[in-house]
């Protein structure tokens, strides 16, 4: 019997030849991660990489460009170049833009909450100092001052999360929840503008976490952070949006407001 002919396999694709400017950038990312440079230490100038390298002045520019976007490279005064460590800020709002673009919706920023969040609680009642608890202390003493202006308590409520992570001193959770956690603030718009006692419920429940996290009551402080996530969703619910629906829209009316001076 004559044997079937196999179908021809597809063709490969054209190899890309990376850009200069991307192999150097990586280079320079590859000796800082491994610790070779350490940050603070300097990695030259313009001139001394377009040397080491053997590339032109706009490649190098361009390298650097993304790696000071990265927050691994800073300038100082006299332009040379040092390794730094990137701030939060640079790599969570990324990440926010990114669950943005991939139509995350509030069930699954819901759902991630509930654990990012209790695991960084459960953290803080373990190992939160007097400094921590003063700082969550203040945070609600400025949330119960200004509890009619919306956008303040919303800012501050962000930072009363932040400095929950902070009080667990895991860097990896600290760093884990931010980008989910720059979510947040637009959903809470949605839901201080339909629910008019959730600004309350709010700090109420902030007064809780931080009593339990004073006394190292880790399972107190569990049970209030989940009661907390789990009234946010019914606020949520009861501001009229779906919980499948992506957060993309209370985002963006977010952000608009913002711009606009704070109005949604």
């Amino acid at each position: 019997m004559t044997e079937a002919k196999r179908p021809a396999p597809e063709p490969f694709a054209r190899l890309e030849a990376q850009p200069a400017y991307l192999r150097l950038a990586e280079a320079i990312e590859r000796e800082i991660v491994s610790g070779r440079i350490a940050p603070g230490d300097p990695v030259g100038t313009e001139a001394t990489l377009c040397e080491q390298f053997g590339v032109n002045r706009s490649t190098v520019r361009e390298g650097i460009r993304l790696l000071e976007q990265s927050g691994l490279l800073r300038r100082d005064q006299s332009r040379r170049l040092y390794a730094s460590l990137p701030r939060y800020h640079n790599l969570t709002t990324r990440m926010s833009r990114a669950l943005v673009l991939h139509q995350t919706t509030f069930r699954e920023l819901w759902e991630a909450a509930q654990s990012l969040e209790t695991a960084s609680v459960e953290a803080a009642a373990r190992r939160a100092t007097d400094e921590d608890i003063a700082a969550l202390t203040d945070n609600l003493e400025r949330s119960r001052a200004c509890l009619a202006d919306a956008d303040k308590t919303i800012q501050l409520d962000s930072e009363f999360h932040t400095l929950i992570a902070r009080a667990g001193h895991n860097r990896v959770l600290e760093l884990a929840r931010e980008p989910a956690s720059l979510l947040f603030a637009p959903t809470l718009r949605v839901i201080w503008q339909k629910v008019d006692a959730a600004p309350q419920r709010n700090i109420e429940a902030h007064a809780h976490i931080i009593a339990a996290l004073a006394r190292h009551d880790e399972a107190e402080a569990r049970l209030w952070m989940q009661r907390h996530i789990k009234d946010w969703r019914r606020g949520f619910e009861k501001s009229g949006r779906g919980l499948d629906d992506p957060v993309e829209r209370s985002f963006i009316e977010h952000e608009s407001g913002l711009r606009s001076g704070g109005r949604a």
